[in-house]
Formats: structure tokens, sequence, C-alpha cells
């Protein structure tokens, strides 16, 4: 007993301890840098990708979905092939993190050579060559403009603005909104999150009191979510009724 209390213990403090064996199956695609084999989550580790209602400008400077556009193209290039991810830790959401191939391709570095993720440098260095290699080719979101992923889910007004066209002057505007439509970008992303009159975020799930009341206008902004654990990531708490 006192043996399984130090292990259940130390998972606790060292989560890195926890990492699973090598994961395979074909997967479900949440968006670029998250899929689900089985019961498991899996993050790609290394890099960041756009959320699905992530919002970029393309190169006549109109908006357009790269995320979801990001997570459609891998879908495409994978079709319903079996992957193969090698776990590296866990994330403090549970999701393993993993570098995940198919047919021997690092798909991580796919997504970052064409342009459908960055390189998360500040954790991994292993794609920034593939990031500059996608930035001169103007590959992906890189031939219009757009925020790293990382500032949008924050919705950094002073972020830079990357990309290889010239920004219109509403460009923070659009950028720091999101795909929140009346229509979910996907029908794995029917959770409404939004701002009430406190600043304050709050998703609804589609089993909330309120939730065919909250009208998803990018004006007010609203967005979509495609898991409670991304709502919350994003500093949104559940409504209270």
């Amino acid at each position: 007993m006192l043996m399984k209390t130090i292990i259940a213990l130390l998972l606790v403090l060292f989560p890195s301890l926890a990492i699973a064996a090598d994961i395979t199956g074909v997967p479900k695609i949440r968006q670029a840098d998250l899929v689900q084999i089985g019961n498991t989550r899996i993050r790609l580790g290394g890099i960041d990708a756009p959320s699905v209602d992530q919002l970029c400008i393309n190169t006549h400077s109109e908006r357009w979905t790269c995320g979801a556009a990001a997570r459609d193209e891998l879908i495409k290039h994978v079709g319903d092939k079996s992957w193969t991810c090698h776990p590296r830790s866990i994330d403090r959401r549970g999701r393993q993190i993993a570098r995940c191939e198919v047919d021997g391709e690092d798909i991580q570095k796919w997504l970052v050579a064409n342009g459908w993720a960055l390189a998360y440098a500040r954790l991994s260095k292993d794609y920034e060559a593939d990031e500059q290699a996608a930035r001169e080719a103007k590959a992906g979101m890189w031939q219009g403009a757009f925020i790293a992923p990382w500032d949008w889910r924050v919705r950094n007004k002073k972020t830079t603005i990357l990309g290889a066209t010239k920004p219109p002057e509403n460009a923070s505007a659009v950028l720091l909104a999101s795909a929140s439509g009346p229509v979910a970008p996907s029908p794995d992303c029917t959770i409404k999150g939004n701002v009430n009159s406190a600043g304050e975020c709050i998703y609804h799930t589609p089993t909330s009191r309120w939730y065919s009341q909250i009208k998803m206008r990018i004006a007010k902004g609203t967005r979509w979510f495609c898991s409670v654990e991304e709502a919350e990531a994003a500093g949104c708490r559940e409504t209270r009724r």
C-alpha cells in the first residue's frame, strides 16, 4: 500500500513518469495539432497550429478560416491512414504530448513546412528550419496575414502580424476575432463562448439553459469551442445557469 501511494504521488509531481507506450491507430483530427486515438487525446508537440475558429487574411485582404483550413488540409493529406505517436510528456489537461508519424513521415514537420502550423520555439527548436522554409515559400498561412496561434488565444492586441500580405487597416480587428458566425465551424465544435457585461468569458454547452439564446457574432466577441478543455484554456468558465 505504501509503495502504491508513493508511485501515485510521483505521477502527480512528475507527470512525465506516466508517459505511455507508442499509441497507434486512425485518429479523429479535432484540429491541426490536436487528435484523438481511441480514448487518448494527443497534442502534437513542438508546434502550434491555429484553432479551428481562428481567422486569417488571404491575398485578397479577405478573412478566411485558416484554422479550419489547417485541419482540413491535414485530413486530406493523411486520409484514413493509421498514425504512430511517440509520447514525450503529459500536459496539465491530461493530453499526451507526442511526436506523430504516418508511413514514417513526421506530421509536425509536414504541418510547419506547409505553413499550417508554427514551430513552438519556446519549447522546441525541432521545426524552426521548416518554418523558415514555409515563410520563404509563402506556404499556407504565410501567403496572407495572420497572428501566431498563442497570441490569438489570449487576444494580444500588441502582437506582430505575420505573413507576406500587407495587412489592411482593420487587420487587427479581423485577426483578433474568431469564426463565430451563426453556424459552428465543425460538428465537433458546438460549445458557445461569449463575454458578459463584466468582461468575463463564459462558455455554454448545448445542454446549458441559455445556449439557444447566445447569438454568435464576431463583433460581440463570441466564439465556438470544440471542447470544455479548450474553452477553459482560453480563460472561460462554465455558465452558472
